[in-house]
């Protein structure tokens, strides 16, 4: 081994160390994995369970109904009488990207009903209601 004389430069290394890359790089996957169910959102509500195909993954409005009859246009609490004008112009300015119902098992059928003859009269026929999944063990 040959020392080096004063003044005299050490040779560059041009590798890149990784490992503390890498260390980021998990530390944010964590991150994103804990974080990243409760990013769903949404308005809370029981929904009911049923035997239907997946619906498709489109941006649609979301229209929610809680159990005491609360209403919610995506996330935004709306109560009937403003339900009917903003609908109209959302469902148009949003086209045909269709609606879907999430309304809580337990919330006033007529409510529903209510809602949905809203829907109706401002054009919308393409209407998902959501549901859970059907437990088949039994």
């Amino acid at each position: 081994m040959r020392r080096r004389a004063r003044g005299e430069r050490t040779p560059l290394n041009a590798e890149i160390n990784v490992v503390s890359l890498i260390d980021v790089m998990m530390l944010l996957m964590i991150i994103f994995m804990i974080t990243a169910p409760m990013m769903q959102g949404g308005v809370d509500v029981s929904l009911p369970r049923a035997e239907a195909r997946p619906l498709d993954a489109k941006r649609p409005l979301v229209v929610s109904i809680t159990r005491d009859g609360r209403i919610y246009l995506d996330e935004v609490r709306v109560s009937l009488r403003e339900f009917g004008g903003v609908f109209r112009a959302l469902a148009q300015k949003s086209g045909q990207g269709g609606v879907y119902l999430r309304a809580d098992q337990r919330a006033d059928y007529g409510q529903v009903v209510r809602v949905l003859a809203i829907m109706r009269a401002a054009g919308v026929g393409d209407v998902g209601l959501v549901t859970e999944p059907e437990d088949v063990a039994k």
